[in-house]
């Protein structure tokens, strides 16, 4: 093979990765996503021009320590999307995102075009089809974080987290302190929308309670 087959050859992998980083960019585009179109198809276009290198540079037996560069380099890329929001956590589904399309653009500076194109449709049936089944799911079920505050009562306390295992509650976090003659009580939990309706139900019943928010 020649220098000018070598080049078009390493060419096509480009174009291929640069569609495949544009398609799934578009996607975090329509949605507003901090890493959006150019930033997709940098990832992707980057990862198979430093495969492409790896593949025509690198000697013996270096090949995969290139590639494992890669991986590293685009996790500390992706660890920088998820931010911490009080309990919740943001970024993860971007973050994931970045990952994925690094290892399209791998694929396609592989050469490995079929599998890279069936990749890359996977991936946009996931973001196009999945979100409307997300929303579907946390019609179902939804979190909320509760601060309550009550005299000072270990009764209550063991009370409160009765009723919120009766009513289908999972604590998934639960935190108390006391402040001068109260205490400062704070669960994050999950359930059914109904659940949750019936137990601030409960807590604006209950006149031990001197307030509560959520």
């Amino acid at each position: 093979m020649n220098f000018a087959d070598v080049a078009i050859t390493d060419i096509i992998r480009i174009g291929a990765a640069i569609l495949a980083g544009a398609l799934i960019g578009l996607e975090r585009e329509l949605r507003d996503k901090a890493a959006g179109f150019r930033t997709m198809v940098f990832i992707s276009t980057g990862s198979a021009l430093f495969t492409i290198l790896s593949q025509n540079l690198a000697k013996d037996g270096e090949t995969s320590r290139m590639a494992a560069t890669i991986i590293s380099g685009v996790g500390f890329l992706g660890a920088g999307a998820i931010l911490r929001d009080g309990l919740r956590v943001a970024g993860l589904n971007t973050a994931a995102t970045i990952w994925l399309t690094a290892a399209i653009g791998m694929t396609m500076g592989s050469g490995e075009f079929i599998f890279g194109a069936m990749i890359t449709a996977a991936t946009m049936l996931i973001l196009w089809v999945f979100p409307p089944l997300e929303h579907f799911i946390d019609q179902l079920i939804e979190e909320n974080t509760y601060e309550i505050i009550f005299p000072v009562d270990f009764k209550k306390l063991d009370a409160i987290q009765t009723t919120l295992k009766y009513m289908g509650l999972k604590v998934i976090y639960h935190r108390h302190y006391k402040k001068d003659k109260y205490m400062i009580c704070k669960w994050a939990v999950v359930g059914s929308p109904q659940a949750q309706e019936k137990f601030i139900q409960y807590l604006l019943a209950d006149t031990e309670i001197k307030e509560f928010s959520y």
